[in-house]
Formats: structure tokens, sequence, C-alpha cells
């Protein structure tokens, strides 16, 4: 029998490739019983609304990478804000993002509703710590 960290966590990026190895190293580590997988933010906002609304399959962790086409990581976030039923600390929510952009680490850093910025690609080691 698995020993989970997490019950539901949500990983947010449009690309296939990067998707693949961080839900693997996701698995690998029992980090969550179920691990969903959104390559749109349009789609993972609609996710996250639907799992508050309903209180099922509500994410713990989101894992949200920022550059995407449509709407990005920071559109995501503003999104977020607009939802009644998201209670502080209900969501721990981490940027995942190859970035290094001073202005997006400072944006991230002074958004409430980010718990961290976490540089690609994820590792086992950068689980622990979190």
């Amino acid at each position: 029998m698995n020993s989970y960290r997490y019950k539901n966590v949500l990983l947010i990026d449009d690309n296939h490739i990067d998707n693949l190895i961080n839900r693997k190293i996701l698995d690998n580590a029992n980090y969550a019983e179920t691990i969903t997988v959104i390559d749109s933010p349009e789609d993972a906002f609609e996710f996250v609304r639907d799992s508050l609304t309903t209180g099922n399959d509500i994410p713990e962790v989101i894992f949200l990478d920022l550059r995407m086409p449509i709407m990005n990581g920071f559109e995501f976030l503003k999104s977020l804000l607009e939802l009644p039923n998201l209670k502080p600390n209900l969501i721990k929510i981490f940027v995942l993002s190859s970035s290094l952009d001073p202005k997006d680490i400072k944006r991230i850093n002074e958004n409430h509703l980010v718990s961290r910025f976490i540089g690609k690609p994820l590792t086992n080691q950068i689980l622990e710590e979190i």
C-alpha cells in the first residue's frame, strides 16, 4: 500500500514532454494519489472552479507553468481571485517555470496565491523541500 503525501495534485503546462517527465517524477515520489495533468490554463481554471463548487477532487497542490499561449500563468492566477469559494491556504500553488526573468520572479513573489517559484526541471529533491 502506497503512502501519498497529497490526495490530489494538478499539473498545468502546455508542454507535453514536460508533463510526461513531471508526472513521472511525481508518481515515483508517491507525491499524490491522483495527478491531473491539464495542458491549458483555461481548462485548468474550469477544473479548479468545478472542483471548488462540488467539493470533489480539489487539488491540494498546483504546479503552474508561466509561459503558455492564450492564457499565461499570471492570467490563470488572476482568474483564481474571482472564485468566491477559494479560501486562503486551501491550495498550495507552485510556479514551475524555466523563466528567469527578474520581472516574473518579482511578480511571483508578490502574489499571495503562490507558495514558491520552482525553476524547471522538477526534481525529487525539490519535492522533499516543499
